[in-house]
């Protein structure tokens, strides 16, 4: 979709734009992991609400889910949940993928401004989060004859810039320093798009999430039953909610998936092949690994926007504070773990911590500057960019074991060739 005023806006003359210093590109969800059950634990005292989303793929008719619980569940402990809400705190808490550009050598760094701490609003669509994201507020949305119109405001071009190409616009690059000038004025904008198929009513065919509710002195994973019909390898999401902090496991080993690890930007294309392969290498058998711990109320780099009060409630938080920063008491652990019929022979026992300490499985890939470089500083700016594709090469050796010529001639491939080396 082709954005026909941005032919207009470049009669302007405008100035540079602060930039933020880093986007999210890629994440590594449950998504990758097509037979993973994803398990949301909220646990507060000795309350613990458990929501479960299958991985079920048969006939609806043929499906049954077993779980134990330490009481007789009356009706109004057992309720159905959003499939999207799970989604979203998937979505949050996964390992994710980033990327940097390098500045022109002969022009010097770019002032950055930092990023700031993101709010979360009741009642909010899961669209206008994930504008939230990248500062964009979605103002307003209509429905106009056949075409759907977006008021839109923002804090920075480059994130209205990736919004709007997210959302399928094709944005001319130099866009954002036209942008800036308009959101420097604090002027909105107005985007429309056709809509193709405005009412579809067809009933969705996926299994809704289950949750329970009890109270248990005990805070437990049930796993065995689980295993009675697995033919092969399980894969298990699970993501605490606590009031308190970082959540682990109390009778099995715990570890770090690998993080703040500079890559090379051929990875992008391969995202998912290359976070299997570092998971399978971290996760040795009876080992959960942390993938994700961070304080609800915000997100740097954000995979998806903090989870709203009202999607927080859903799950069974019965301590958030209605209103923005609802999740500011909220920390959510994520961890994952493989285990077939002779690993975990025993129900996952966890225990809450006060570590607050902000974790995720973060990947960093840097551009070379691709551009020309008249300059003495130039010389060295190359040395250095060979010396770090170099180290980012045998660094994704060491995560995945893939062959280092591979990784070396798919370097080359995406890279300008005056950093070959």
């Amino acid at each position: 979709m082709r954005l026909f005023v941005c032919s207009l806006i470049f009669l302007f003359i405008c100035s540079p734009a602060s930039a933020f210093c880093g986007f999210y590109v890629a994440k590594a969800d449950g998504e990758l992991f097509n037979e993973a059950s994803k398990v949301i634990f909220v646990r507060d005292g000795r309350k613990s609400v458990i929501t479960m989303s299958s991985d079920y793929r048969g006939a609806a008719k043929d499906f049954a889910m077993i779980v134990p619980a330490p009481t007789v569940l009356e009706r109004r402990q057992i309720k159905i949940v959003k499939a999207k809400t799970v989604a979203h705190l998937d979505a949050y808490t996964a390992p994710r993928l980033v990327e940097y550009h390098d500045w022109d050598p002969c022009e010097g760094p770019v002032v950055y401004e930092p990023t700031v701490a993101l709010e979360s609003a009741d009642g909010a669509t899961v669209r206008q989060r994930g504008a939230r994201a990248l500062g964009v507020t979605v103002e307003a949305r209509y429905a106009v004859g056949v075409y759907d119109i977006a008021i839109l405001s923002a804090n920075e071009s480059d994130g209205l810039v990736t919004y709007l190409r997210q959302e399928g616009y094709q944005i001319p690059n130099g866009a954002e320093l036209v942008l800036a000038d308009y959101i420097a004025d604090d002027m909105k904008f107005f985007v429309a798009r056709v809509n193709l198929k405005r009412h579809d009513n067809a009933a969705s065919q996926e299994l809704p999430p289950l949750q329970i509710s009890f109270r248990s002195q005990k805070f437990m994973l049930p796993l065995q039953l689980g295993k009675i019909n697995a033919d092969k390898e399980q894969q298990v999401l699970l993501m605490t909610l606590t009031r308190a902090g970082r959540v682990e496991a109390a009778n099995y080993k715990n570890a770090r998936i690998p993080s703040d690890v500079e890559i090379p930007v051929f990875v992008e294309e391969f995202f998912g092949k290359f976070y299997k392969e570092v998971f399978a290498r971290t996760a040795k058998p009876n080992t959960v690994v942390t993938e994700y711990a961070w304080d609800m109320a915000w997100c740097d780099p954000c995979a998806a926007d903090p989870l709203s009060f009202r999607e927080l409630k859903e799950l069974g938080v019965g301590w958030a504070k209605r209103g923005d920063g609802g999740g500011q008491d909220v920390f959510v652990t994520r961890m994952h773990f493989a285990y077939d019929k002779s690993g975990f022979q025993r129900d996952l026992l966890l225990n809450v911590t006060d570590d607050r300490s902000n974790f995720q499985g973060r990947y960093v890939m840097n551009h070379p500057w691709d551009g020309d470089m008249q300059c003495p500083e130039a010389k060295d700016y190359i040395a250095d960019t060979r010396k770090r594709l170099r180290s980012e090469g045998k660094t994704l050796r060491r995560l995945t074991g893939w062959k280092q010529s591979t990784i070396d001639n798919n370097i080359r491939a995406t890279v300008p060739k005056v950093y070959w080396y």
